[in-house]
């Protein structure tokens, strides 16, 4: 399994209403590929089964989306995950722990 596709198994564990970061995902992988990640995330070409859109970054910033910003706030709105104005989200509330 190559690097990306370990990435893609990690973030399927990760439900509704929850997000994780670039960061968690790379340390889980026992990495500080923290860019890696992002491009793993950029590179995926099935976003229904792996819902990259709940990746955001270690501020709580939301963070791009292959189908854009917008797409992806309006996803993690739909499965409860609350944004603020400034496009951020509070991880105290909402991060998946592994």
């Amino acid at each position: 399994m190559d690097f990306n596709e370990r990435c893609y198994e990690l973030l399927k564990q990760i439900p509704k209403g929850k997000v994780i970061t670039y960061a968690k995902i790379a340390n889980a992988l026992d990495t500080k590929a923290y860019r890696a990640v992002g491009n793993a995330m950029a590179k995926n070409k099935n976003l229904i089964t792996i819902p990259c859109h709940r990746v955001v970054k270690s501020d709580g910033s939301v963070g791009g989306y292959a189908l854009g910003v917008d797409k992806k706030i309006e996803l993690l709105q739909s499965e409860g995950v609350i944004i603020s104005d400034e496009k951020k989200i509070d991880l105290e509330r909402f991060l998946y722990q592994f």
